[in-house]
This record gives structure tokens, C-alpha cells and sequence, in this order.
């Protein structure tokens, strides 16, 4: 399952990054007189978990030369990650606002993101060989290029320079309907999918990619997409995905799911983690991420693949228990949550 990196251990995840501006305790939007700010974006909330779990991670983005600039490159360091990569210019920094949902009431945020350093970037403003230089793993999402016609042949332009180079390219579809079409996000996946080596996608993402019927949710009908999936693209060895059941904003249940293939185009293996019940949630936002990462994790350090998803959901259900976008634990507090839960620690 694992691909060959040797003499590479560089994790790169290239994205925007923002600062968040969110209020709870059942205060609407429209009615705050106060905010909690954090920075965040699913790029490098991905890139803050590998750190944390030992890899090298470096991030890339563009931001301002102003004081949030600056904040984002600190936050970014104070997670381990190296910024090395992080452009600076532009004019502003982008701004989400989050209403953070309560009892039967879902969260909502509120994009303030038009016209950032990272978004209006019209071409590639890195030296790409230095920007892959070492690289074992580059991660990218569907954020990137939803956000310009720039920015998804950029996108493209440097999942296909990471693959033309022999890099593992780690693709997250993360469709977002405030910033684009589903059409338009389908597209996109379309062009990368060729690149791809480990994909986190739905099996209705697959199934609209693919043009197979829509199906309702069932093991079954995941397993018979990604197969589809990794025969029409057989580059493709790893496929992940969380299935949620919310009860209420601040009661969940989520399993993992892990699909590996050989590279072949023959029909791969499905592992499962356990369900959790997630009571009560005190941050929802970068659950998938934090599942992203620890998938991510089990793949480089070439866990089995029932031993992979079982972090990767755990990390997950630990972001739950956090404020902010990005998840703060280590691999050992991840292992040891698996395994003593919500005992006290003494």
C-alpha cells in the first residue's frame, strides 16, 4: 500500500489559511459584540496533525505583510510546521465568521475570503522545484480550486508537477457549496483524479465523478464505487471517509472507513473503525481534517490498514474536544485515547 519515498520524509500541504472569528454560548451572528479568533484553513489543519505526529510538515500559502500575516507564520510554528513556504504580499488575509450551532441548530459560517493574498495569486509564484525539493507526501484539497479560474489550473498545474516527479499526491475533494458548484468541484476532481494517490472522497463523490447512479448510503454501495474508482484509476491506493450520524449539533456518531488497493486496478479492501459517540462537542470544525491527517499518519508510517483507521477516527473525535480549526494531540495521546478513553489520567 505504501509508496516509495525513500530519502524523502517532507509532508507539503498547500492551501489558504484564514482567520476565524466565531461565537457560541447561543449568540447569533448578527447579535455579537465579541469574538474568538483562531487561524485555520483544511490545508493546514492537516499539515499542524502530521506535525504533531512526528512527521516533518511544511505549509504553503500566501498572506499579507501585516500584523495577521505575521500571526498566521506564529501559529503555524508554535504547531511545528515548518512556513518556510509561506509567500507573503497581497492585500488582506481571509476572514470566515462562525456561528457555532447548539442543540438541534447547526453551525453556519460566513465567508469574508474575496480578494486575499492566496486567491488572487493569477500564477504559480514559487520556484516548483524548490517548493517539491525533498517532498514524500503533497497534500491539496478541492478549497484551492474552488476559489479562482487561476486557482484550479494552478492546482492542477502542481498536483501534476508533484506526480511528474514521482511524489504521492494527497487529494481532499472537500466540496463547498458556498464557493462553487457541485458540477464545477466534480470537474475539478475529474482533472486531478489522474494524479491521485491517496483520495478523501465520499461514495457520492465517487459515484457523481464516475457518472454511476446515486444510491443511498450502504457499506455496499461505497465498496462498489471505490472499486469502480481504482479500476478506472489505479494509481489510486488509498480512498477514506467518515460516515456522521448527528443526533444534534453537539451529539454525533462516526466510523471510519478505509479503502486500500495494490496499485493493480483490482478491487481493494475496506477497513472500518469503531463507532464513536461524540457528547458533547465542544468544536466541530477541522473534525475532518484531524481524520484526514491521522489517515494521512497510518499510511506513512505504514500502519495496517484496521490499525490506520482506528487512529484516524480517534484523532478525529479528539478534534471534537477542542476549540479552533486544528487538532493539538500527539500520536501517543491519540493511541492512548484509543485505548483509555475519557478516563482521567493520573
Amino acid at each position: 500500500m505504501a509508496v516509495d519515498v525513500t530519502g524523502r520524509r517532507k509532508v507539503l500541504a498547500l492551501g489558504e489559511i484564514m482567520c476565524r472569528l466565531s461565537v457560541g454560548g447561543g449568540v447569533r451572528l448578527a447579535d455579537a459584540a465579541s469574538f474568538d479568533a483562531h487561524y485555520g484553513g483544511a490545508e493546514a489543519n492537516v499539515a499542524i496533525s502530521l506535525a504533531n505526529f512526528g512527521h516533518d510538515a511544511a505549509f504553503a500559502t500566501k498572506v499579507p505583510e501585516n500584523p495577521l500575516g505575521d500571526a498566521v507564520v506564529r501559529h503555524l510554528r508554535r504547531n511545528g510546521v515548518d512556513a518556510s513556504q509561506v509567500l507573503r504580499g497581497g492585500a488582506r488575509l481571509g476572514t470566515y465568521y462562525l456561528e457555532i450551532g447548539a442543540a438541534n441548530r447547526g453551525s453556519v459560517a460566513v465567508y469574508d475570503r474575496a480578494g486575499s493574498s492566496f486567491a488572487t495569486m493569477a500564477s504559480c509564484e514559487w520556484d516548483v522545484d524548490e517548493l517539491l525539493s525533498g517532498v514524500g507526501l503533497f497534500h491539496v484539497t478541492g478549497i484551492c480550486p474552488a476559489l479562482s479560474a487561476s486557482w484550479r489550473s494552478l492546482t492542477l498545474e502542481l498536483v501534476r508537477a508533484a506526480a511528474e516527479r514521482g511524489i504521492p499526491v494527497s487529494y481532499d475533494v472537500n466540496f463547498r457549496a458556498k464557493l462553487w458548484t457541485w458540477d464545477e468541484c466534480m470537474d475539478a476532481f475529474r482533472d486531478v483524479l489522474p494524479h491521485v494517490t491517496y483520495l478523501a472522497a465520499s461514495w457520492g463523490d465517487v459515484q457523481s465523478a464516475l457518472g454511476l447512479e446515486r444510491t443511498p448510503w450502504s457499506e455496499g454501495a461505497m465498496v462498489a464505487a471505490y472499486d469502480a474508482l481504482v479500476a478506472a484509476h489505479p494509481g489510486v491506493r488509498a480512498i477514506y471517509c467518515t460516515r456522521r450520524v448527528a443526533h444534534s449539533s453537539s451529539s454525533n456518531d462516526l466510523t471510519g472507513y478505509l479503502y486500500t488497493a495494490d496499485g493493480t486496478g483490482a478491487a481493494g479492501s475496506l477497513a472500518r473503525s469503531r463507532t464513536w459517540h461524540v457528547e458533547p462537542i465542544v468544536d466541530r470544525v477541522g473534525g475532518g481534517d484531524a481524520f484526514a491527517g491521522g489517515v494521512l499518519h497510518g499510511l506513512l508510517a505504514e500502519m495496517a490498514p484496521a490499525d490506520a483507521i482506528e487512529f484516524a477516527a480517534a484523532a478525529s473525535v479528539l478534534k471534537h474536544s477542542v476549540a479552533g480549526d486544528a487538532n493539538r494531540f500527539t500520536a501517543a495521546e491519540v493511541t492512548d485515547f484509543m485505548a483509555s478513553g475519557a478516563d482521567v489520567k493520573r
